[in-house]
């Protein structure tokens, strides 16, 4: 690991300076799209309207036969497309593929200052983290960009959980994590073949009555995925990066894309991937804060004064680490709602300026 005083030099003359504080833009969704797909990168500019994030995605969906033609895609639209606001990702091959090379330069060369996020698959320790990154910073010194592209990595293998916390730190470039389920539970040897989830298999189940050891014990399903969200995001912020929630395979499965997403929201991630047009409203609702405690959070901050203390607030109490806890809600609805006017009035928030949706 580089000394901490030369941690933010850049590692090619030439590269943009590092950024010391990763952007916390809005990215409630990351909706994938095939670029090699002309109708859909045709609804492209109205999608743009309705995403935080659009990604280009060049690895797992696309045939080897259409590769070339993806990445070709991807350089088109980026080129093309108006995406306003919406920031502008792409997933490219894994390290080890004949693809990963040839993505990564031909991307950087004709539109790297059009790309945001950098998406790498299958990452498994901090040194694929330290090479990408010496690649792009040779790329940019020698295309002339002036801000860095950022990496965002994903955790699909038990060797890279095992080393989320060394990956999280290994470059200033670090944008955040994702989790990869299905990647995941093949690597671990789980016995699940869904894409995100739950597993009616996997339960707790209560003890029985002793005063009635034959009759029915309740059973409840358990989440799959906790141990490795938790730890992927204290991880992310450890490190001052964000934590993303992968996949939820089961497009018809509305609520229970709904409930793992909430689910996500909750333990700390700031969003999740979309596959489908209809998970990007289901991200976007849940993961804006509630509107009711984003108004009794506004309350706690204003009765609470200078953060020290306690006050007795609707019968229940808040301290210092009540007002914290509500500074964070309020926080991320404010920087939400600062382009959205819909959301800024719900909050109760000045209506923002020039808000475009």
């Amino acid at each position: 690991m580089r000394s901490p005083r030369h941690f933010f030099e850049p590692l090619a003359v030439g590269a943009p300076t590092p950024l010391r504080e990763i952007p916390f833009r809005p990215s409630r969704m990351i909706h994938f799209f095939d670029p090699s797909n002309a109708k859909m990168a045709a609804k492209l500019p109205e999608l743009a309207k309705t995403c935080d994030v659009l990604l280009g995605n060049l690895e797992d969906a696309v045939a080897a036969d259409k590769k070339v033609e993806a990445r070709e895609g991807f350089v088109r639209v980026a080129r093309e497309v108006d995406f306003k606001r919406c920031q502008l990702w792409t997933r490219v091959n894994s390290l080890d593929s004949p693809w990963f090379l040839d993505d990564v330069e031909r991307i950087v060369a004709e539109v790297g200052d059009r790309l945001d996020v950098l998406m790498i698959p299958k990452v498994e320790g901090a040194w694929d983290i330290h090479f990408v990154d010496r690649l792009l910073a040779l790329l940019e010194a020698r295309h002339g960009l002036k801000r860095p592209i950022l990496i965002h990595a994903i955790l699909e293998t038990a060797l890279g959980v095992a080393n989320v916390e060394e990956i999280a730190g290994a470059s200033p470039r670090m944008q955040g994590l994702s989790l990869g389920p299905a990647d995941l539970a093949a690597s671990r040897r789980m016995k699940t073949t869904r894409v995100g989830g739950g597993h009616p298999g996997y339960i707790v189940r209560a003890d029985p009555d002793p005063a009635l050891p034959d009759a029915p014990r309740p059973a409840y399903q358990q989440d799959l995925w906790h141990y490795t969200l938790a730890r992927m995001v204290d991880a992310c912020v450890a490190q001052g990066i964000l934590p993303y929630y992968g996949p939820f395979g089961d497009i018809r499965d509305t609520q229970a894309c709904e409930d793992q997403f909430r689910n996500a929201f909750i333990i700390g991630c700031v969003g999740a991937w979309s596959l489908h047009p209809v998970q990007i409203k289901i991200a976007r609702q849940v993961f804006s804060p509630p509107v009711d405690e984003v108004r009794w959070a506004r309350r706690v901050i204003e009765a609470m004064g200078d953060g020290t203390g306690a006050v007795m607030l609707d019968g229940k109490m808040q301290d210092d680490a009540t007002v914290k806890q509500c500074r964070v809600m309020v926080g991320l609805a404010q920087m939400l709602a600062r382009d959205d006017a819909e959301l800024s009035a719900a909050y109760g928030f000045d209506p923002p300026a020039g808000a475009e949706r």
